[in-house]
Order: C-alpha cells, then sequence, then structure tokens
C-alpha cells in the first residue's frame, strides 16, 4: 500500500513551525528499496550534527505513527529518523499479512542487518553527531532496536516500548554498547511473565545496564491511539491504547534520552 509522505496532522504541524523540515530518504538493503523519514530543527543543526533518534515501526510497517513519533522527537530537539524494515510504501492493516512482514526477520540476522542499513542511512544525513544516538521502537521495532543494539551497532541507548524481548547472550552483552529502557504493559498477553523473567535475569547475568518499567492493567500497543481500531479490525485481544501509560512512557523515554545523548534541557 503505498501512503503519502506526511500524515495530514505532520503537514500542518510543519506548515505552522516552518523551522521543521521533514524529507524522504530513500536507500537500499539486499535489493530491497527502502524509505526513511527524517525530520529536524533546521536552526539546531546550523549549529553542527545533533543527537539522533532512529524510531522503528510496529509490524504493520512504517506507517502515520512512526512518522508521528520521528516528529514529536524532532520537536523535542533531536534529529529523527523513522527508518524503514520492509520495502518503500509497505504497510498494512491486516494481522496475518503484517505476521508475515514482520516473521522474516524474528531469529535471523536479517533483523539488524536491516536495522543498520536504515542507521547507516541516517549517519549519512551528516546532521547527526554520531556519539550521540539512540534507537526507539514499538512493538516488532523494540524486538528490532534490541536486535540492533545486540550486533554493537554505535548506540547510547535503546527503547523498547511494548515490545517483545530478546534475552541477552554472553557474546551479544560483549558487543552491546547502549543502555536499555524498557517500558513494559503489566497486562500485556503476547509477552508472557517467564519471557519478561528470561530476559530480565540475562541482563543482570550480563551486567547490562538497564531500566524496565510496568505500566499497570497497560495491554499491548499501549502508546498507539489507533489500536482499538486495529485490534477491532483484525479481531485482537490484549490490544489497546491506554493514555496514562502512553503519556508516562513518553516522559521516561524523555528522561532516558537526555540522560544517554547528554542533552540539556534548561
Amino acid at each position: 500500500m503505498k501512503k503519502l509522505l506526511l500524515p495530514f496532522a505532520l503537514m500542518v504541524a510543519t506548515t505552522l513551525s516552518a523551522e521543521i523540515i521533514q524529507k524522504s530518504v530513500p536507500y537500499e538493503h539486499a535489493g530491497v528499496k527502502l524509505e526513511g523519514y527524517l525530520i529536524y530543527d533546521d536552526e539546531k543543526t546550523k549549529d553542527g550534527p545533533q543527537p539522533g533518534v532512529i524510531v522503528v515501526h510496529e509490524w504493520w510497517g512504517r506507517n502515520d505513527f512512526a512518522d508521528k513519533q520521528a516528529y514529536k522527537l524532532a520537536r523535542e530537539g533531536y534529529v529523527a529518523f523513522a527508518l524503514d524494515m520492509y520495502g518503500a510504501g509497505v504497510e498494512t492493516r491486516d494481522a496475518k499479512e503484517a505476521s508475515g512482514l514482520a516473521g522474516q526477520f524474528y531469529g535471523k540476522p536479517l533483523m539488524a542487518e536491516r536495522a543498520q542499513a536504515g542507521l547507516a542511512a541516517f549517519l549519512a544525513t551528516g546532521l547527526v553527531d554520531e556519539k550521540r544516538v539512540a534507537a526507539v521502537g514499538y512493538c516488532f521495532g523494540g524486538s528490532v532496536v534490541q536486535a540492533l543494539a545486540y550486533s554493537g551497532a554505535p548506540l547510547a541507548g535503546i527503547v523498547s516500548v511494548h515490545g517483545g524481548v530478546t534475552p541477552a547472550t554472553a557474546e551479544s552483552a560483549a558487543r552491546n554498547q547502549a543502555k536499555f529502557l524498557i517500558c513494559h504493559g503489566g497486562a500485556d498477553p503476547f509477552v508472557p511473565k517467564e519471557q519478561v523473567d528470561r530476559f530480565l535475569l540475562s541482563l543482570e547475568e550480563n551486567n547490562l545496564d538497564y531500566q524496565f518499567i510496568v505500566y499497570a492493567g497497560a495491554k499491548h500497543a499501549f502508546s498507539n491511539e489507533a489500536a482499538d481500531k486495529y485490534a477491532a479490525l483484525n479481531k485482537l485481544d490484549g490490544v489497546k491504547y491506554q493514555r496514562k501509560a502512553a503519556e508516562r512512557s513518553w516522559q521516561h523515554m524523555n528522561g532516558f534520552l537526555e540522560e544517554v545523548l547528554k542533552v540539556r534541557r534548561r
């Protein structure tokens, strides 16, 4: 499915704030044509490379939600980049199709390699301070940013929001350079407690620097305002937007990014 470069809400915001620049960034990996969304404050970048954040989409593909999160991060002062894992214009609202698209990456080197291609395209813009880069992933994207960190990518930190959990191994922990923030829904049925326990134990055993925050009553996809529509369309139990958890996780993420990217607020 093809889509416009910017959703309507972002067009309005860009018009009202002329200093916010948005660009489509085509790139390629393993013969797949990809398209990222780059957004930044032009005034800030005039002073030189700025701290950057990549955003990795849910299993639906790079859609309006992912772009909106990148826009919000740009408004916070970061150079932001919503990368593309599936291919230019590839997104869906069908859970079976989404499962097939995401399924090609789980448990395979391709997950980290495709994300590395997006990170490389981001750094190639010349707008980003390469020593101050973080990655934020939602649902499927949460698993992606963990895989990217475990690959040894030069990340100061990663944030997984209602994502899957991937235990660290001695080898992946040795490669990792990032601090972790995991924002987890307390009522998320897609990530069982047993998986969470194994994940946290692996982080402890391998001495990773992490924060694990649980939001009471929050189900899967709690940060996405469109989650209820997707759930109804696909008859998905356990998927629901929760405003309080969404707001709190955004605040926790902001504080974490300020720490790992060494950003000073007024």
